[in-house]
Order: C-alpha cells, then sequence, then structure tokens
C-alpha cells in the first residue's frame, strides 16, 4: 500500500512522469513556485491545487484562465478526488491520480506510433508520410505550424498564435480574421501532401494538432 496518493502525466509535455501528493497542499500550474511546474503556456501559474481533508483529497480550481475538468466534467469550486480520476488542465494535460489504496503502474509508456508530420525547425521543412512540402511554408504558416506542433496535440490558444507568429506586436492590428485567414493558408499548404485535417479548430478555444497515424 502507498503511503501518499500519486499524480501520474497521461498527456503533455511531461508524459510518463509521476509526482508523490504531499500530505497538505500540492500547487499544479505553470509557475516556478507550483510543487508541480507544467511548461504548457495554456496552463495558468497558480492552475489548481489538491488538499487533504481528514484523509480525503480534494481538488480545487485557482480560477483558471483555461479551466479544469474532472473525467471531462468541468471543476468549479472543490471537488473529491478518487483513485483513477483523470483531471485535464487547460485541455493541454491529462493527469491521473492514483489513491493510496490503490496499486501504482511499475511503468507508463506512451504511444510510440509514427506521427505522419514531422517539421525540421533548422531547414523550415515539414514531411507529410515522408514527402517534403516544396515550395516550403512561409515564415508566418511554418511559426504557426511549429507551434502547433510543439504544442503535441493541445489546444493552441488566439493570444498563443499572436505571441509566436507576430512577436512584439502585442495583438495590435492583428484581427480575429488574419488568424482564421493564417490558418486556413496552412491547411491549404498542407493539403498540397495529404488531405486530412491535421490543423482543428476548437470553438471558443483555439487550434490543435491532429498529427496521429490516420
Amino acid at each position: 500500500m502507498n503511503e501518499q496518493p500519486v499524480l501520474i502525466v497521461r498527456e503533455g509535455q511531461l508524459v510518463g512522469q509521476r509526482w508523490t501528493l504531499e500530505p497538505d497542499e500540492f500547487l499544479i500550474g505553470r509557475g516556478s513556485d507550483c510543487d508541480l511546474v507544467l511548461p504548457e503556456r495554456q496552463v495558468s501559474r497558480h492552475h489548481v491545487k489538491i488538499l487533504q481533508d481528514n484523509g480525503r483529497y480534494l481538488l480545487q480550481d485557482l480560477g483558471s484562465k483555461n479551466g479544469t475538468h474532472l473525467n471531462g466534467k468541468q471543476v468549479t469550486g472543490t471537488v473529491p478526488l478518487q483513485d483513477g480520476d483523470e483531471i485535464q488542465i487547460a485541455l493541454a494535460v491529462k493527469l491521473v491520480f492514483v489513491g493510496t489504496d490503490a496499486t501504482l503502474p511499475l511503468t507508463f509508456d506512451p504511444p510510440t506510433l509514427d506521427k505522419p508530420l514531422t517539421i525540421d525547425e533548422s531547414q523550415r521543412a515539414v514531411i507529410i508520410n515522408g514527402v517534403e512540402l516544396n515550395p516550403p511554408l512561409s515564415l508566418a504558416q511554418f511559426r504557426l505550424l511549429q507551434l502547433l506542433y510543439e504544442a503535441d496535440g493541445a489546444v493552441v490558444s488566439r493570444d498563443d498564435i499572436v505571441e509566436a507568429v507576430w512577436p512584439g506586436t502585442d495583438g495590435l492590428g492583428v484581427s480575429e480574421q488574419a488568424i482564421d485567414a493564417l490558418v486556413r493558408r496552412l491547411r491549404d499548404r498542407l493539403g498540397e501532401v495529404d488531405d486530412y485535417n491535421y490543423v482543428v479548430t476548437i470553438r471558443g478555444h483555439g487550434f490543435r494538432l491532429e498529427n496521429e497515424p490516420h
């Protein structure tokens, strides 16, 4: 029997890593002062915390910008945690809560299937199913694709896109239509090699890259 519960990252940049929960409070977010520091930009500085109350563990959203879901349901206030619960942070990271009375899996191996789309940052090249996209993407298109690619399936907000594609502008002069037009052009270029819809719109949140074998 484990003395303390454990969190395991199932999706996100830290996939496969695990943390033992401290007895009192366990803070999760992007801030360097958190117990679990998540690098994804969609995550708030102080996103959620896990509390212990008379042997029970509770999940509390800290007013995060992009929200928290427990087993697919949005968290408001404080909710109890049970063994096997799936915690989704900002639609970007999935954690699994393993309770004190559960058997901790010895290993968690993320899927290793080859992704159909890869990028070569140094050459600004895009390869889809072994075929290089030619002519190359424009700088703006490549910056957008690189942002989506590095998010590894997580949702990227419009603010994230402005920051990555038009750095230093603070969004001034960048309209919603400009972002939509850039996304449309990127889809058209990728479609020259593979008509699969790699860039998916998540209404009300942003965009994500669907880069799984198909």
